[in-house]
């Protein structure tokens, strides 16, 4: 009797064990695949963040991961903070903010920063050994710093160019720029042009914001709001044209070449490396184009980010 009741608790642990062995991404009795995660996406607070961080989103979940919705996280600082502190798994960055703003005490030859891919890899190498964070493949679209003014304003002025644009600032002409204060603050974006054209903004020509959304800069501009001539854009902003507006050439090249790409704690992708292979043709199919496009459904237009971004994605052909 004894014998058999050892037998039956035995049976029952090993049952038990089983059971417990159907967690997350594990097959169960039936033969069906558990939820994988949770996966904590976060995105910074501009236009395009939270969209690329519904594409990943949605991309994962389509697949049958858990994930947990962290957009509009922050500024760069914030959301790269909430990262390395495991507080979010993963957003969208943009690969030359690795070289300029991460690791911006490294020698970098300038020349990395005008290939694509040098940016990339160089930044993906860093990243891995410096903080234990994996870059996935970023998409063919260059979100560079840029400046643009009202079309009348240029034709006015005869301003095409940095170069132009600095020679009338310098000549005394009125001048006032919207744009958010790490736009002001970082030393690759207004600070940079600053000092690769000969120029300087005072204060009062600054028109400082919190937001780090592009519409708001650059209706500010269009529409001359407080004295507004000038507005930080990015190079996929659906609003530039929409809103006649003209973007000022850099013949200097002083901006680097800022790609958005995925990225992860390494922990997530040793965990599920098959996260690779489902995001990397997603981001491939995002080129300028069509995130220019998706950026002006939700800042002209006012559609919700992960509306946008699951039709997207169903238009795509990668979502059901």
């Amino acid at each position: 009797m004894r014998k058999a009741l050892l037998a039956l608790v035995a049976l029952a642990l090993a049952l038990f064990a089983l059971g417990g062995c159907a967690g997350d991404g594990d097959v169960t009795d039936d033969g069906a695949t558990g939820p994988k995660g949770p996966v904590t996406i976060g995105s910074k607070i501009d236009v395009e963040g939270p969209i690329l961080g519904y594409v990943i989103a949605a991309a994962l979940e389509a697949e049958g991961f858990e994930v947990v919705d962290r957009m509009r996280t922050g500024a760069t600082d914030v959301v790269r903070r909430a990262l390395l502190a495991g507080e979010i798994d993963a957003y969208p960055e943009y690969t030359a903010n690795a070289l300029t703003v991460f690791y911006a005490d490294e020698q970098v030859d300038p020349a990395v920063l005008q290939d694509a891919r040098a940016t990339y890899e160089m930044a993906a190498e860093l990243d891995l050994a410096g903080e234990n964070i994996v870059w996935l493949e970023p998409a063919p679209a260059n979100n560079t710093w840029a400046v643009a003014v009202p079309r009348s304003f240029a034709e006015e002025n005869g301003i095409a160019t940095l170069d132009d644009w600095a020679d009338y600032i310098n000549g005394g002409g009125a001048v006032r720029v919207a744009g958010s204060q790490e736009f002001f603050d970082r030393d690759d974006a207004m600070p940079g042009f600053e000092a690769a054209y000969g120029f300087a903004l005072t204060a009062d020509q600054r028109l400082s914001l919190a937001t780090g959304d592009t519409a708001v800069t650059a209706r500010a501009a269009a529409e001359g709001t407080d004295g507004v001539n000038a507005a930080m854009v990015y190079g996929t902003d659906g609003t530039i044209a929409a809103l006649d507006l003209v973007v000022l050439g850099d013949p200097l090249g002083v901006q680097p070449i800022y790609q958005p790409a995925p990225i992860f704690r390494a922990e997530v992708i040793d965990e599920y490396p098959e996260i690779a292979g489902i995001l990397e043709p997603v981001f491939a199919a995002l080129d300028l184009e069509t995130l220019q496009e998706l950026n002006a459904r939700v800042a002209l237009e006012g559609q919700d980010a992960r509306d946008v971004a699951e039709e997207w994605l169903r238009s795509a052909g990668f979502l059901e």
